[in-house]
């Protein structure tokens, strides 16, 4: 997970300064917020307010069972796109240090690899190595690493504009992949999570256990689309890193945003806007989003200057590896009720699981601070 830090290219000629970016480390560390226990501190809020308002909120962090949209199904495709947009960063940074192409491109392929080990652990632990049927070879961490492969390989080969048509045409094909393409025992443009084309592609072909059972989201066809949400972090990028007004980059960023989430709705009238399939609307709306929250982030952290706020978020984005595998191996709620207990047990027992959750929340933090205050980064 590549931080925002690159020479500054102006007209293919090296800037003489090194810029870092604060607003994509904070965005980062936002998102990585709705992992780490924050999205599920707001969750556990509802109901126990009696606002309607907090309840609306709460419901937003809970993934739909299929067709339709919440909040909480954005946090991964903003970190795809986020990666996208450091690649943009560390492989113009890298060119202009003189790095070979194929250099990088072999560094994202171990970094890929790495990864993809690394997912493969944390969705199987403990692994039965001795039934490898048994093992979910889809998540997370492998669909980043694959993602920020290929997003390197177009990257490197393929010009701004070039890498926009990829995306689109991906999506386009995938959609009429799933429309057309007839299913055995479903036929044609089955939208079901039984008879859709890519449960159907998984269960003949990905190896290994599916989340499911008979489907699985991050397998195989699903990867397409997902790729797709970091070639458009590569054009946020890219955008940033124009040496053009900063006004001219925010009507750029915004305006790709809206087309995005336009653009998605629209698409929603005849291919649902849907997680678990990675729905090109889905794509499409997700991606104008991330333009659109990257664009606020950088206009008040970047540009007008406000960044001691963001310091609380850019501690948790510094090291967002070590926070996804903590929070899955180590039981930071456990340790707070070790901690915490003694003082909100005097609460109503309702509100107990919602204290013990932001306890275990306020201990994420205070490893990632130790962490951050002693320079250890963790990068793949």
């Amino acid at each position: 997970m590549e931080t925002a830090s690159v020479n500054l290219m102006t007209d293919d000629k090296k800037a003489s300064n090194v810029k870092r970016l604060a607003s994509m480390d904070a965005l980062r560390g936002f998102d990585m917020l709705m992992i780490s226990g924050g999205g599920a501190f707001v969750y556990l809020l509802g109901g126990k307010t009696g606002f309607d308002s907090i309840d609306a909120i709460s419901a937003q962090f809970v993934h739909p069972e299929w067709h339709g949209f919440t909040f909480y199904d954005f946090i991964f495709p903003l970190f795809l796109f986020l990666a996208g947009a450091s690649l943009s960063f560390s492989l113009t940074g890298g060119l202009s240090k003189g790095i070979p192409k194929s250099e990088l491109i072999s560094k994202t392929f171990k970094r890929m690899l790495i990864l993809i080990a690394l997912g493969i652990l944390d969705k199987n632990a403990p692994i039965d190595l001795f039934d490898p049927a048994q093992i979910r070879y889809g998540s997370v961490l492998g669909r980043i690493g694959l993602a920020t492969f290929i997003g390197a390989i177009l990257y490197l080969n393929f010009s701004f504009t070039n890498r926009i048509w990829v995306a689109v045409s991906t999506l386009l094909l995938y959609y009429l992949a799933l429309i057309v393409i007839p299913v055995p025992g479903y036929g044609s443009g089955d939208l079901s999570f039984e008879g859709n084309l890519v449960g159907w592609f998984d269960r003949n072909f990905m190896p290994g256990k599916l989340k499911q059972g008979t489907y699985d989201e991050l397998a195989l066809l699903t990867q397409f689309p997902a790729i797709c949400l970091t070639l458009f972090g590569t054009i946020a990028g890219d955008i940033l890193l124009r040496s053009q007004v900063t006004g001219d980059k925010l009507k750029q960023l915004f305006l790709c945003g809206l087309i995005g989430i336009i653009t998605g709705l629209i698409w929603n009238l005849v291919f649902p806007i849907n997680k678990h399939l990675w729905s090109s609307s889905f794509i499409m709306l997700t991606s104008g989003m991330a333009f659109i929250l990257l664009a606020t982030f950088y206009w008040i952290i970047d540009v007008k200057g406000y960044k001691k706020w963001a310091f609380f978020f850019q501690v948790i984005g510094m090291n967002s590896l070590v926070i996804y595998l903590a929070v899955r191996f180590i039981d930071f709620n456990a340790s707070s009720k070790l901690l915490f207990e003694g003082l909100y047990k005097y609460a109503p027992e309702k509100w107990h699981e919602v204290f013990n959750a932001l306890g275990g929340f306020v201990i994420v933090w205070f490893f990632l601070y130790f962490l951050y205050r002693n320079k250890i980064f963790v990068k793949v």
